[in-house]
């Protein structure tokens, strides 16, 4: 867990699960309710994880070398923590975060092979022991989630979309094996309705912030 004084709560899953979706309802209620709350995402969440993120989410899908793929990755991070969720956290607001360490594991370790060994020790350099409390993993079938992902996206401008049905199969499997390894995974059936959903992520951060 984090061991600053705010809360970090991170929203995963694959393409058109839901996440996005829920991570802004989730804002918008703590938010209505005066509660210090931002909401960021990665890759992204200042300007120059951004400019990295547009570098990461446009063109071909052999672009980048995955190791590089992961580095620019990581680079964001290293920028988005420095400037935006650690200040927040030291000032006792909640984070809300769309996607963050475990996306990087599941698309450039479980889905473009890089060697999780080595993201891990990465990783571990660069979030200066900054860990979610809690994390909702989203789920739907591989299908309806790319379904949803080419609707939602209309400008094609997201290439981990057109990486192939294997690919998002590898990363659902990966998803789904984190939810028992840790108490601070939750499950997230994304086949359920908006409000069903909304529900129990409210019932699940209660336990922590009232």
């Amino acid at each position: 867990m984090n061991s600053l004084q705010g809360f970090f709560f991170t929203f995963e899953g694959g393409e058109g699960t839901g996440k996005s979706t829920q991570s802004k309802l989730l804002y918008d209620h703590l938010n209505h309710k005066n509660i210090d709350v931002i909401l960021t995402r990665e890759p992204g969440g200042c300007i120059e994880s951004e400019e990295i993120r547009s570098l990461l989410l446009k063109g071909n899908l052999n672009k980048w070398d995955p190791i590089t793929e992961s580095l620019l990755h990581n680079a964001a991070r290293r920028e988005h923590i420095k400037k935006v969720i650690k200040p927040a956290l030291l000032k006792n607001k909640i984070v809300i975060c769309d996607r963050f360490i475990d996306s990087t594991m599941a698309y450039q370790g479980t889905g473009q092979g890089v060697n999780k060994k080595f993201l891990n020790i990465l990783s571990k350099e660069i979030i200066d022991n900054i860990v979610p409390n809690i994390t909702f993993i989203f789920d739907i079938d591989t299908d309806i989630s790319l379904k949803r992902a080419k609707i939602r996206d209309k400008s094609n401008t997201n290439r981990y979309e057109n990486f192939d049905k294997s690919f998002h199969e590898r990363i659902r499997k990966h998803f789904l094996s984190l939810i028992k390894t840790h108490k601070r995974y939750i499950y997230i059936d994304g086949s359920k309705s908006v409000e069903e959903i909304h529900l129990k992520i409210l019932k699940s951060i209660n336990k922590l912030i009232i």
